[in-house]
């Protein structure tokens, strides 16, 4: 069976750019530093915050790489990327893609073209049928504009142990409490919307891919342990004192808001590719203020 457990916290890492839209491996540099020292569990590249879908496919595998180097094998890793709307495709991009120093990769759910639950099923069973590494189920119905549903991650889990868990990005947790109460012991439930992780894990879920934790990666990573050793009290406040930065963070959409806050926390800049624009000047002046505010209240101490 495979056994990498990705419990815990893991970051969606931001991919900075530089003002000429190149990516800036300086600022990725400083990102990956400052999580991996403020205490993350794991590390996920080109998740939907990568930004992987604006990226080329030679940048993808730089970025990849350049990733793998700067971590040294000091977290696991966890390449995002691996979705898509043509089944063999993505086939071929798995079959093609070198995992060494890779410990799983996530696999959102075709986008655009909103298969049946039997497509979605039968789509992750071809890709687990090549891949080499722990495949985390990626639900995230606001990108694919199709749900994977209860019953069909259930019956991928009890199908197959290559399938290890799923970032349920849905904010839906009577649809999770449905896998947890049904799932195989092998198989783990992951937030993927910040905002309801600790109630995630207070129903059983064992951790959290993360966008805020690209900010505070310490608070953030304490919220999530104290509430997996059962320390609600000290989860609570700590969610509590973050709460209102989340609307700031989506506020403009995601990734766009994550990178303004690291503006501000002066680790990488903001810039973004076309689509996607910058965060706008008046939204940046309060979300500033109100990370001020959740830095005074995490420096008085949640105890």
């Amino acid at each position: 069976m495979i056994s990498t457990n990705f419990s815990g916290t893991g970051v969606a890492l931001v991919t900075p750019f530089t003002t000429t839209g190149a990516v800036d491996y300086n600022a990725l540099e400083r990102v990956i530093e400052h999580v991996i020292s403020g205490g993350v569990d794991y590390l996920v590249s080109l998740g939907t915050t990568g930004e992987a879908i604006t990226l080329s496919r030679k940048e993808c595998l730089e970025v990849f790489s350049f990733t793998k180097k700067i971590n040294n094998g000091r977290v696991p890793l966890m390449a995002g990327m691996f979705g898509h709307n043509d089944t063999a495709v993505l086939q071929e991009r798995i079959r093609q893609f070198d995992f060494k120093g890779f410990d799983g990769m996530l696999s959102s759910s075709p986008a655009y073209n909103k298969p049946t639950q039997e497509g979605i099923y039968r789509h992750y069973m071809k890709i687990s049928e090549l891949a080499p590494v722990p495949i985390v189920i990626y639900n995230v119905p606001g990108r694919t504009s199709s749900t994977v549903a209860p019953e069909t991650i259930l019956k991928l889990a009890h199908a197959s142990d290559r399938f290890v868990a799923v970032k349920d990005a849905t904010g839906d947790l009577v649809s999770a409490a449905k896998i947890l109460k049904d799932k195989p012991d092998h198989f783990q439930v992951l937030s993927g919307d910040d905002p309801t992780c600790l109630p995630l894990i207070s129903i059983g879920g064992t951790g959290v891919i993360s966008v805020i934790a690209n900010l505070l990666p310490g608070p953030y990573s304490q919220m999530v342990k104290a509430a997996r050793n059962g320390d609600f009290a000290t989860a609570r406040a700590i969610h509590l004192a973050t709460i209102n930065l989340h609307h700031w963070l989506y506020l403009e959409g995601n990734p766009v808001g994550i990178k303004a806050a690291l503006e501000i926390a002066g680790i990488s800049e903001r810039h973004m590719r076309l689509p996607l624009v910058s965060y706008t000047s008046v939204a940046f002046d309060g979300m500033k203020k109100e990370i001020e505010s959740v830095l005074e209240v995490l420096k008085a101490g949640v105890e």
